[in-house]
Order: structure tokens, then C-alpha cells, then sequence
């Protein structure tokens, strides 16, 4: 079911006895999900867990980074 603004719920998903999780094809298919991906798997006690794909956090610290370098250059 997609939100607002992108936003989507793809339902639930069973934990499996190694742990493994099946990510529902919809959101493999939004997010470009496909066999062999590194996905990155983020938690924060009190908010809860977040998978994003490697991609995406490579683009958060790229940002990040270039954020980081423009502080620098006004020093």
C-alpha cells in the first residue's frame, strides 16, 4: 500500500529460524532490490530497525561529506 509522498507499508514479513526475512517483491521492485545486493541493516534501540541498500548509504555519506567540506572551506 503506498502513503503519502512515497511513502509505502508492504505488509509483514515471518523471521525465519536463521533469522532471515523474505523482502516482499513490491519493494524489491521500488527499491531495486536484486539477488547478490548489500543491503545495510541499521537499529536504534528505542526507534526500532532500517534496512537500506548499500547504494543509498553511499549516497548519505557522500552528502554527508560534501556537507563536511563546505564547513571547512568557510573556516
Amino acid at each position: 500500500m503506498q502513503g503519502p509522498d512515497g511513502k509505502h507499508i508492504f505488509g509483514t514479513v515471518k523471521v525465519g529460524e536463521k533469522g532471515q526475512i523474505v523482502i516482499p517483491k513490491e519493494a524489491r521492485d521500488i527499491f531495486g532490490i536484486k539477488p547478490g545486493d548489500s543491503l545495510m541493516l541499521l537499529g536504534d534501540e528505542a526507534t526500532g530497525l532500517a534496512i537500506i541498500t548499500e547504494k543509498q548509504l553511499i549516497g548519505h555519506f557522500d552528502a554527508i561529506f560534501r556537507m563536511g567540506g563546505n564547513q571547512d572551506d568557510r573556516n
